[in-house]
Formats: structure tokens, C-alpha cells, sequence
């Protein structure tokens, strides 16, 4: 003959289960569900820029130029880099400049992509160098930036701070 007997404690053990199972699946019926953002690749909504498919100089360069930039028709500069697994402060402040951008680098860390440097030819009410930095990876613009080449110069994201009045 078997025997099985049941304990006050034990039961207390099922009747916490349960009802945390209850509250679990309350909580998932009655909570609204979460829809992601819109995909990063037009971020700025109505524009229709897009981020992806930049498989050659020419793709690199008519990426920049659907924020009105025009460039040289060579790269300055074209290197590999590995996207550090902890961000400086440096890093960081680079990080929030992508993130103005709808962009973001965290989940690029420890990856190695590619940097293209271009020089900006049209950057209004600026007599020193431009730099247009693009960082691709998997055929995709990740992030990037415009600068000057200057000690005080300038760093923002594509769009331009100083829209021309045309």
C-alpha cells in the first residue's frame, strides 16, 4: 500500500505558484503590448533617408548627399576599426551624437566595421577642411559624423546645423 500525505506548508508552496502564474498572466493580457520603433533606416520620419545598401564608394556618397552634402570623389581615409567593448566619456558623448541621429553604437560593440572618411566641399559659412565620417558595417550606415579638421572646430551628426537659404 502507498501512502502520501500532504503538508499545511506545502500547500502554502502551491497556492504562492499559482497565484504568481495568475498575476503573470494578468499582467501580460491586461498591460498594452510594446511595439518597437520604426526601423532606423528612415529615422527621420517623412524623408525617406535610408541607411542601407551601401556597398561601394558611389552608394557612400549619394548617402551623404541625401543630406545635401557634396564630397570629393575619393575617400581621405579608409580603415577598419573594432567598436570598444566599454565606452570612454569620449566615446559616450560620440555615442549621443549618433543617438540624435536615431542611431545607436551599443549593440555594435566589439565589432569591426568600416570608417570612410570624405572631404565635404559645400559646408556653408566654413573656410577650413570637412571631414564627413561614415561607419558601415554589414552594408549598412551605423553612424557617423561631420567634423572640422580644426583644434576648436566642429563635430554633429549628417543633418545640417545651418541649413542654406536657397
Amino acid at each position: 500500500m502507498f501512502i502520501y500525505s500532504v503538508r499545511a506548508s506545502t500547500i502554502k508552496f502551491f497556492g504562492v505558484v499559482l497565484l504568481s502564474v495568475a498575476a503573470l498572466v494578468a499582467l501580460i493580457l491586461f498591460i498594452p503590448g510594446y511595439t518597437a520603433p520604426e526601423d532606423k533606416s528612415t529615422f527621420m520620419t517623412g524623408t525617406g533617408i535610408t541607411f542601407d545598401n551601401i556597398k561601394n564608394d558611389e552608394d557612400r556618397r549619394s548617402f551623404l548627399a541625401q543630406f545635401g552634402w557634396e564630397t570629393k570623389k575619393d575617400t581621405v581615409d579608409e580603415e577598419t576599426v573594432t567598436v570598444p567593448d566599454k565606452f570612454s566619456k569620449i566615446y559616450k558623448g560620440y555615442n549621443e551624437i549618433q543617438k540624435t541621429q536615431g542611431l545607436d553604437l551599443e549593440k555594435y560593440k566589439r565589432k569591426e566595421i568600416k570608417r570612410y572618411t570624405y572631404i565635404v566641399t559645400n559646408y556653408p559659412d566654413y573656410d577650413g577642411t570637412v571631414y564627413a565620417n561614415l561607419l558601415v558595417y554589414r552594408n549598412k550606415v551605423i553612424g557617423g559624423d561631420i567634423s572640422s579638421a580644426d583644434i576648436e572646430g566642429f563635430v554633429h551628426g549628417f543633418q545640417n546645423p545651418k541649413p542654406t537659404n536657397k
